[in-house]
């Protein structure tokens, strides 16, 4: 039994800068579909790692035959890539099974099974066990009307099996398979975070949300419920990626992973291992958090957390609440400040596009921005995500006017405002970027910083043009 398991070609989010990040999702399947299913044969490839483009994919398609191929589906916006994938698997080989996941997905298997006919298998929700049953499944001959938590076709006819309860504990679940990718493991970098030759490894720390933003699928995905690994297991991947690949630069995937105790027991795990100094972790996490727990921050640093991203959103109490956000913006400058005070880059994320946004709002953020003095800036345009309270809102009153799944990765306007064409949303995202980079003060203290993190990434935006990738989408 031939397992293939793919990241097909596709372009990287440029706003990021220059960055080749490890395929986790499929990586978690590898391991966890060999440690439990005997005789199957699992390949990953990587084509972005590897260097292989539509033709190369085919090429290795024909020549390995697999008797399941899926390929990885990380976000809206990579839906069509990965159903061109899977068309290519099913012109190549038309025996092959074809099996899609992830968020995009779970959220619409129907309509995907009825849109991209070449997709035999939906797996909805949690992959890791509904995928194993599934291969096996396959492999014996078995009706797929039994493995829960997939969607099929059958003669026709969409089967929605019944859902799969989540794994109870994420301790229990194999490391992700980086043993797959070693041959090509070191290519996986994040020059603007972590520089040449850090490598980088990405770390899942739990699953789901306590908390519940209207634009946000990740909560919803995982059906409400938040799990947690326990730090002990976290510094233990992080602790193999080290000896074993040399990996040094860590990315904790959480979209919130939360501050409190079990942060400091996992700053403890890190240095009782000596690793501290070797390794530098990044992680996302809420502004209260951070004023919540202030006091644990400099263990954090001293254990090796030298970058955080903070979701800030906006300046605005109304647009905050209408997120369902629960944070205070007069608290946002104050977590920036902790952060900075105890030498760690300060990352924000802004979102414009509300439907109550007009141009002296956002003009209002941008000063707000300016305020707050985050060491950098992601500006994002609120993006109706299938699965979120957001889409359906939006898709219930017509206002996404943009049905383009390419197109929702959060730098294209999908939906105008009650005042503002999309056009309008999408200049003023240029101007919110144009007033942060463009400063030139910002940009000679960014180059000379003290902070080495602050002075490499400046350094490294400076030659990626990123105002001119951006009025690009202008046309």
């Amino acid at each position: 039994m031939k397992v293939m398991l793919v990241e097909p070609p596709k372009e990287t989010w440029f706003v990021m800068g220059e960055y080749l990040p490890p395929p986790l999702g499929i990586l978690q399947l590898a391991s966890y579909l060999d440690a439990n299913n005997a005789d199957v044969e699992i390949e990953v490839l990587d084509c972005q790692a590897q260097g292989l483009g539509w033709k190369d994919l085919e090429d290795r398609i024909q020549s390995s035959q697999p008797d399941v191929f899926a390929p990885s589906a990380l976000a809206t916006c990579n839906v069509y890539t990965c159903a061109r994938a899977v068309e290519l698997a099913k012109e190549v080989s038309p025996e092959t099974l074809t099996v899609v996941g992830g968020q995009h997905f779970t959220a619409l298997p129907g309509e995907s099974l009825d849109s991209y006919r070449e997709i035999d298998v939906v797996v909805r929700g949690e992959g890791e066990e509904s995928f194993s049953e599934l291969v096996r499944a396959h492999g014996n001959g078995s009706a797929l009307s039994g493995v829960r938590g997939i969607s099929f076709r059958h003669n026709d006819e969409v089967i929605h099996n019944e859902s799969r309860p989540l794994v109870p504990s994420l301790d229990d679940l194999p490391f992700p398979g980086y043993e797959f990718v070693e041959e090509f493991i070191s290519r996986y970098h994040f020059k603007m975070m972590a520089g040449e030759d850090a490598g980088y490894a990405m770390i899942e720390g739990s699953r789901g949300c306590p908390h519940r933003c209207t634009f946000c699928s990740q909560w919803k995905h995982w059906l409400g419920a938040y799990r947690a690994k326990s730090p002990k297991r976290i510094a233990e991947e992080m602790e193999y990626c080290y000896d074993r690949f040399g990996i040094r630069f860590i990315w904790l995937t959480d979209d919130n992973f939360g501050l409190g105790r079990r942060t400091g027991e996992l700053c403890d795990e890190i240095i009782q291992r000596g690793i501290q100094d070797e390794i530098m972790w990044f992680m996302q996490v809420r502004a209260d958090d951070i004023l919540g727990h202030r006091d644990l921050v400099p263990r954090m640093h001293r254990a090796g957390n030298h970058w955080m991203l903070v979701g800030l959103e906006s300046g605005s109490p109304e647009t905050l609440k209408s997120y369902g956000k629960g944070i205070d913006p007069g608290s946002s400058k104050t977590a920036m400040d902790v952060l900075k005070s105890n030498d760690i880059f300060a990352q924000a994320t802004f979102i414009i596009g509300e439907r109550k946004d007009t141009h002296e709002s956002i003009e209002g953020l941008r000063k707000y921005v300016e305020a707050v003095n985050p060491d950098l800036s992601i500006f994002m345009i609120l993006t109706p995500y299938p699965g979120t309270d957001l889409y359906n809102e939006a898709k219930l009153n017509g206002w996404i006017e943009d049905a383009n799944w390419a197109n929702y990765d959060m730098i294209h306007a999908i939906m105008p405002t009650e005042t503002l064409s999309r056009m309008e949303v999408q200049e003023e995202l240029y101007n919110c970027y144009r007033g942060f980079y463009g400063s030139m003060g910002r940009r000679l203290g960014g180059l000379f910083s003290r902070n080495p993190f602050k002075r490499r990434t400046y350094r490294h935006l400076a030659g990626q043009g990123l105002l001119i990738e951006l009025r690009k989408l202008f046309g």
